[in-house]
């Protein structure tokens, strides 16, 4: 399979285009342990498809999709992994965020994360304070580079202007056909700045799948494209997603048959002209 890789930021990192979230694997707000063996394969076969990008939280089943993330990878060579993780908006004093990390790191049974993202802003609490503890955190190695999430252009403005030693590489937030407000004013600016969009929920969390099954006037335009060019039209819908040079996206998927089905989603491009077919279809 023809996966595709992007560099990060304005590093020299290459990262899977299309990776894996990991957000309701084992358990929503808590634990569910009934089917992680069938997790552990599926983040495994991400891997070995080359969807090398898994990203996690320490909210995710209550810790446990770190957990779970952490039992798959141990099987191969950590360079081969590129793990994101992210500090939960009520853990951004200083010492907390140190110390969320340290029990990421011991779920993740890592020693370091690659990518380490707030996941939410939380205005009660100063964003040089949490600033400071990230950047601790890429100063002592234990966070190869620094994210947010959910962050808007004022805040990542802000977010950067507390950095010294590094920079935002990442800012992740939802994007796809059914949500496109971050075109108005945060992509621009993340993409003149070299920063990265990660976009999660790039099928709208299944609102995609049952529009599909409506046949909506706009999903026939999907449909179309899907025919054009030989895939599905989810495939085309997260094709669209990764259409633009620093735009990634971590769909998530809890079987082989929806893995295989989202990496087919890179490794070729829809043409402009279909791009825009697509982007005024969905407006």
């Amino acid at each position: 399979m023809n996966l595709e890789y992007k560099r990060l930021g304005k590093t020299d990192e290459k990262i899977a285009a299309i990776g894996l979230g990991t957000w309701r694997l084992g358990g929503s707000m808590s634990p569910d342990y009934t089917h992680d063996l069938e997790i552990v394969d599926v983040i495994r076969q991400a891997v070995e498809l080359g969807m090398n990008h898994i990203d996690t939280a320490e909210m995710y089943a209550g810790g446990h999709a770190e957990e779970l993330v952490g039992r798959a990878i141990k099987v191969f060579p950590r360079d081969e992994v590129f793990i994101a993780t992210k500090v939960w908006y009520t853990n951004l004093h200083h010492d907390d965020v140190l110390q969320a990390c340290e029990r990421s790191l011991k779920r993740l049974g890592i020693k370091y994360v690659d990518l380490y993202m707030i996941h939410w802003p939380n205005e009660r609490i100063p964003l040089s304070e949490t600033m400071k503890a990230m950047e601790k955190l890429y100063k002592d190695g234990k966070a190869r580079y620094i994210g947010v999430s959910n962050f808007s252009t004022r805040l990542v403005e802000e977010a950067q202007n507390y950095l010294s030693l590094t920079e935002i590489v990442a800012n992740q937030v939802e994007y796809g056909l059914h949500d496109r407000s971050i075109e108005r004013d945060l992509l621009p600016y993340c993409e003149k700045n070299g920063i990265t969009i990660t976009a999660y929920s790039p099928l709208g969390q299944g609102r995609l799948a049952m529009e599909l099954k409506a046949r909506t006037k706009r999903t026939e335009t999907l449909y179309e494209i899907a025919r054009r060019y030989a895939k599905t039209p989810i495939q085309v819908a997260l094709n669209w997603v990764i259409w633009r040079d620093n735009v990634i996206t971590i769909p998530k998927a809890s079987s082989k048959e929806h893995l295989k089905e989202n990496a087919g989603a890179c490794g070729w491009r829809l043409s402009p002209e279909d791009y825009k077919l697509l982007s005024d279809s969905w407006r």
